[in-house]
């Protein structure tokens, strides 16, 4: 049935046939504005934005086709529903041009009561189907780009934040969310249609006490309808306001995440549908975003138990050492570094093995194994880069990775280099520059490798660093390298405060990055 409260503006300039014509619709049920002219018309449907127009077509100022024909081109209006109605333009020429000027129905007088109350639950009826197709199809186009950020999001409290919002404004209800994290602090926010979303207060067994309207506890959604006295306890919501809701679980014994609206009238068929799908699109976004957590948490851990667990004392030299990962990357890189004592001696090592991924994780760890046993007895560079290349070709066939072997001696300020494709070790011993001696990557091809000596002053520095801390598409590989060597030439015996300088200046990266400096210190 059509709704009763419909209105309907019927335009007529003789004054008896508006009052028979309004009479047939308010018997119908229906609510009646009356216009005598057509610019009156507009005016009273630009106001009322009315359900329907019963629309005489000659009129004494303008007359119906062209009233209709404006009515029509108003994007604010030209879904309104027109019926002509006229009992001297009766041709079919008239009922042509009214037609094709935008009417939805043309009437020839005499007309009957009921054919005209038909006519007008006829043409009711279409446009309701419309304009609710009209609806839902915006409804799900909002939908997908509510759905587009929520996968976009790369924080719970930015997820949630999204979430809330678009469901308000989709909805055009006050809406709740409440979901918990990884860190074990349940997250509850609420938003108002048009507004942004607050946080709320919540109690830890605000989710539990909605978990209990859900007998199954098995993954799926549950639709649940919230009792008043339920909210003040979940969010601090008026009391007085019943609710209607979902809680969705991706996998059986999983936390449930519960998107719920406060409202005096239920949801229909068509918003519940809409309340669930976007609560399926939160809970996946949720438990991706809980499950890259743990998974980059359990990488980062994994990184750095392959990295020394201690850094040995060595009198006459002070160093200090990062690793920073990748800001966004939930997989392990090769980047690595060695401080080890050789007797009176230190060797430091840096590297780093092409690649992201727990295959690249592992060359990492099998050439610091190799590296570690090469040097039981002695250290000789050249044949340590030579075993390390061979492990590579014979095993790992394809891998290559990039190796800075230092041996220095503090007391004498001697120091052995060799370098395996690996960016220039920074020296600051008098002059800031980078070594320019290499040789070829590991991995690629049998080499011979070369080892340099260079005399580090006291007060003098060297810093090792893998690509990640200076590789940027947006800047050119020099700039960077320029940027670190400026910065080196203020380096003092601070150097933790030096690499957390470094750190600081290329900010989160998106390669993982190892830092080591040294410094001989004045006597």
């Amino acid at each position: 049935m059509p709704d009763p409260r419909a209105t309907v503006l019927v335009v007529d300039d003789t004054q008896t046939k508006r009052y028979i014509l309004s009479s047939w619709l308010r018997r119908a049920g229906h609510q009646v504005v009356e216009a005598s002219g057509g610019e009156e018309a507009l005016t009273r449907v630009a106001e009322l934005r009315p359900d329907l127009v019963v629309l005489d077509v000659r009129l004494p100022d303008i007359d119906g086709f062209e009233v209709c024909e404006r009515i029509k081109a108003d994007p604010g209006t030209s879904s309104t529903p027109v019926i002509q109605i006229s009992g001297k333009a009766v041709t079919p020429a008239d009922r042509t041009e009214g037609l094709e000027r935008g009417a939805d129905a043309y009437l020839s007088e005499p007309v009957e009561p009921q054919e005209f109350t038909a006519t007008v639950e006829a043409t009711l009826r279409y446009y309701r189907a419309r304009q609710r197709a009209e609806l839902m199809a915006a409804r799900l186009a909002r939908l997908a780009e509510i759905s587009l950020k929520i996968n976009e999001a790369e924080t719970f409290d930015h997820l949630l934040h999204v979430a809330v919002v678009g469901a308000a404004g989709l909805l055009e209800r006050h809406t709740e969310v409440l979901a918990l994290p990884p860190d074990g602090r349940l997250r509850s926010y609420g938003a108002h249609p048009g507004r942004t979303a607050i946080a709320k207060m919540t109690v830890p067994d605000s989710l539990n006490r909605f978990r209990k309207l859900d007998a199954t506890d098995q993954a799926g959604i549950t639709t649940i309808t919230l009792d008043p006295a339920d909210w003040p306890a979940a969010t601090g919501a008026d009391p007085t306001v019943a609710g209607w809701g979902i809680l969705c679980r991706t996998k059986q014994g999983r936390p449930p995440v519960y998107l719920g609206v406060r409202t005096q009238a239920p949801l229909d068929s068509d918003e519940v549908n809409l309340l669930r799908q976007l609560g399926q699109a939160l809970a996946l976004a949720v438990d991706a975003l809980r499950v890259f957590t743990e998974e980059h948490t359990i990488a980062l851990t994994l990184q750095r138990s392959l990295l020394p667990r201690r850094l040995p004392e060595v009198p006459g030299l002070s160093f200090a050492v990062r690793y920073q990962p990748a800001a966004d990357n939930v997989e392990i890189g090769g980047d690595f570094y060695e401080v080890l004592p050789l007797g009176d001696r230190l060797l430091v090592a840096i590297g780093d093995v092409a690649g992201h991924s727990l295959y690249a994780a592992t060359v990492m760890a099998e050439l610091r194994h190799a590296l570690r046993a090469s040097i039981i007895g002695s250290a000789d560079l050249a044949r340590t880069l030579t075993l390390l290349n061979k492990v590579l070709l014979r095993y790992h066939p394809g891998m290559t990775a990039t190796v800075c072997l230092l041996v220095i001696d503090p007391a004498t300020g001697e120091v052995e280099l060799a370098n395996a494709g690996h960016i220039p070790p920074l020296l600051v011993n008098g002059e800031t520059e980078y070594h320019r001696f290499g040789n070829l990557l590991l991995g690629v091809a049998d080499e011979e490798y070369r080892v340099d000596r260079i005399h580090l002053a006291p007060g003098g520095s060297i810093v090792l660093f893998t690509d990640g801390l200076v590789e940027d598409p947006a800047t050119p590989l020099d700039e960077n390298l320029e940027v670190v060597r400026k910065l080196s030439e203020s380096i003092d015996d601070d150097l933790d405060g030096f690499c957390d300088r470094l750190a600081r200046r290329f900010g989160p990266r998106t390669d993982d990055v190892a830092l080591v400096a040294l410094r001989r210190p004045q006597r």
